[in-house]
């Protein structure tokens, strides 16, 4: 397992949805694809475990190809716990399970 850790700023997309989102630093991103490209499923996704402030998720990265950076949902469940805001800024932990090669 790899673990990564980044700072980012929470945002809102504009789509109907109104998701919110962190999005990872491009050089972060490029290194991540790199690595773990291989793993990713329909739309860029990639699998990971999160922790952010005092709780842990599973959840998908997405690739967004505009923006060449994988963002990070934040559900609702979680901005409400812990009174999440756009533009704060969250301190994340994320591992991605490496297949086992045999």
């Amino acid at each position: 397992m790899i673990k990564y850790s980044l700072e980012a700023e929470l945002w809102k997309d504009s789509g109907q949805g109104g998701w919110h989102f962190i999005t990872f630093p491009k050089a972060l991103s490029e290194h991540i694809r790199m690595a773990h490209g291989r793993l990713e499923s329909g739309w860029g996704r990639l699998r990971v475990e999160v922790s952010c402030l005092d709780s842990s998720w599973s959840t998908s990265l997405w690739y967004d190809t505009k923006s060449a950076a994988y963002l990070l949902p934040i559900s609702a469940k979680i901005r409400k716990k812990h009174k999440l805001a756009t533009r704060d800024k969250l301190s994340v932990s994320l591992v991605i399970e490496h297949e086992i090669l045999l």
